[in-house]
């Protein structure tokens, strides 16, 4: 009788605890205002709803790229790979200590008319989704089923991360509009 094992990946229960912990441990977390969370929101989503297959450490440089209608995140540089693997360089990724991703656009991508409209109507559907929460930490990527082992690991992180940025600078528990006005009577009263 051949035994068949039941979790092959080894993505049981203590591997993920252990991941998430791990994910979370050494973050650095600072108040941030809405504005700053959203960004970082819609980057690091984007990025983390590509492909990857491996544990990204913080502080390192990944590349994204895109093959068809898809995105893939990798350790490699453009020069790194042969000539047409991919179908366009989208640009160079960090994750950082709060464990927000930055993304800088290759020129090519920030040049390509599609791709950017591509973004700003991904961006669109974001504002319209944050602005139809009832919270700001009902948007944040606490659970997200539809991705894979690590992409869950770190969405769940970054939301752990940016929620503690939310009560640091008092908008945990506000709408985005709410968030919004605070912000702006904020600035009136430094202005």
């Amino acid at each position: 009788m051949t035994y068949k094992n039941p979790n092959p990946q080894g993505k049981g229960l203590v591997p993920v605890l252990a991941a998430l912990g791990g994910a979370k441990s050494g973050v650095i977390v600072l108040p941030k205002q809405v504005e700053q969370i959203a960004a970082e929101l819609f980057t690091s989503m984007f990025i983390l709803e590509s492909r990857f297959s491996f544990k990204p450490v913080r502080g390192r440089s990944y590349w994204l790229y895109r093959y068809g209608e898809r995105f893939q995140l990798s350790l490699m540089a453009p020069q790194q790979w042969s000539v047409g693997t991919f179908d366009q360089v989208i640009g160079c990724c960090e994750l950082h200590n709060d464990l927000a991703w930055t993304l800088t656009l290759s020129e090519e991508a920030s040049h390509d008319q599609s791709f950017m409209a591509f973004i700003a109507t991904r961006r669109e559907r974001f504002q319209q989704a944050l602005q139809a929460s009832q919270s700001l930490d009902e948007a944040l990527p606490v659970y997200v089923q539809a991705l894979p082992f690590y992409q869950r690991v770190f969405a769940s992180a970054l939301a752990s991360s940016l929620g503690k940025s939310m009560q640091l600078s008092g908008i945990a528990g506000l709408s985005y509009q709410q968030a919004q006005r605070q912000l702006e009577t904020i600035e009136r009263s430094y202005g």
